[in-house]
């Protein structure tokens, strides 16, 4: 592998670092203290911004209306950008947008790439993706109660979801429901397109999580589906392909989260080394400190370690596909959270009292982030999967 980076994607890389320290950090206390909603004119005014500099959608290809960026390339441009809770939607490639937004540019009719992708990808609209249920298991999205029934020229779903990011404000959902009950697991499910009005779509409640409820775009929304007709055409791609669909979004969607949480170690680690180098305990800064010390060498090697892996996936995905990368793929997931963990709560405990207020985006980030061992398929899940695939090659002796 070559890892030198291209002087356009290095200049890129830096206008976006520019871009984060003058535009962003500066607004975060706001959404720190869940005035979110009052942000949309200062949201709004530097999407704007991001749109001028050209580096509006940067997953998306230019046809649609992004950068056309390849995945290492918007992997990069995901680590700069997680740095913030506000980075990602600043640049219109935040979740869960940015997946409903790859899976309608691939499965969208003529008709549907109208009326819900351009607006999507112009920033007009946001969208939510309606996948998880109380009742099953979320790491096997195989395993759903939520049904599509047709009758005449319509669906008509019934079922419960929840942790349907930014579900509030959303115009419509992206649904996975069984359609084909008789068929095997793998082609009962379909995906199909929700509008947020329709009569039968409830937005029950946003959840709170450790205390927080968020809203609009930072909230997780249960949805209860009751009746909800929508036309047959609102099928988006082959019926009975969702599970293939969910694995088209799930898959490249773990590199943008894992190289997001690089971002988050990265900032956390930052904020951590300048705690240290400026907090003194009697005569002595913490960076005098041996354990400190030891904090700041494991972290950096933690991070570094995790780095590799993430681009090394992404290349493999990029030359060989999706498929022969599905190991390296578990591989990244269940290692890179937990180190994110490690330098989060490292970072938290060097800035003591203040690490754990909302002053500082350290807060956040662990409770915000404690979920990356779970979502997109727990850590454990992904553990037995690498595992089951390696033991093949050490057959039991019969």
């Amino acid at each position: 592998m070559d890892f030198t980076i291209p002087e356009k994607m290095q200049a890129i890389l830096e206008m976006i670092r520019e871009f984060m320290k003058k535009e962003v950090y500066p607004i975060e206390p706001y959404f720190l203290y869940n005035k979110f909603k009052e942000m949309w004119p200062q949201i709004n005014a530097r999407r704007e911004m991001v749109k001028k500099m050209e580096l509006w959608a940067p997953q998306m290809p230019k046809e649609h209306g992004g950068m056309g960026l390849s995945l290492v390339e918007h992997a990069l441009v995901s680590e700069e950008l997680g740095r913030s809770p506000l980075g990602h939607l600043m640049f219109n490639c935040q979740a869960p947008d940015a997946g409903n937004m790859e899976i309608l540019a691939k499965y969208s009719t003529p008709e549907q790439r109208e009326k819900y992708l351009v607006p999507l990808v112009a920033g007009k609209i946001r969208s939510c993706f309606s996948m998880s249920e109380p009742e099953n298991a979320g790491s096997n999205p195989i395993e759903l109660s939520t049904t599509a029934v047709k009758d005449g020229k319509e669906w008509v779903i019934n079922g419960h979801k929840w942790y349907s990011t930014a579900a509030d404000g959303s115009q419509f959902a992206v649904v996975m429901a069984i359609t084909n009950p008789e068929a095997s697991p793998y082609q009962r499910a379909s995906m199909i397109i929700v509008p947020t009005d329709t009569p039968g779509f409830n937005l029950i409640r946003n959840i709170s999580m450790m205390g927080h409820a968020g809203d609009d775009y930072s909230s997780h929304g249960e949805i209860m589906y009751e009746n909800c007709r929508v036309p047959l055409t609102n099928l988006l791609g082959p019926e009975g392909n969702g599970f293939v669909i969910a694995q088209d979004r799930l898959g490249p969607g773990r590199i943008h989260h894992c190289m997001r949480w690089m971002g988050v170690c990265n900032r956390s680690f930052e904020m951590m080394c300048r705690r240290a180098s400026e907090r003194k305990i009697g005569k002595k800064y913490l960076a005098d400190k041996q354990i400190i010390q030891a904090w700041i060498a494991e972290s950096r090697a933690d991070i570094h370690a995790a780095r590799l892996m993430i681009l090394h996936a992404a290349w493999k995905i990029e030359t060989e596909g999706l498929y022969a990368a599905r190991e390296e793929i578990s591989l990244i997931k269940f290692f890179v959270a937990p180190i994110m963990q490690k330098v989060i709560d490292r970072a938290i405990q060097v800035h003591g009292g203040l690490g754990v207020s909302d002053d500082t985006v350290l807060s956040y980030f662990a409770r915000a982030e404690r979920p990356a061992r779970i979502y997109d398929g727990a850590d454990e899940v992904h553990k037995s999967v690498v595992a089951k695939r390696i033991m093949r090659d050490y057959p039991s002796p019969q």
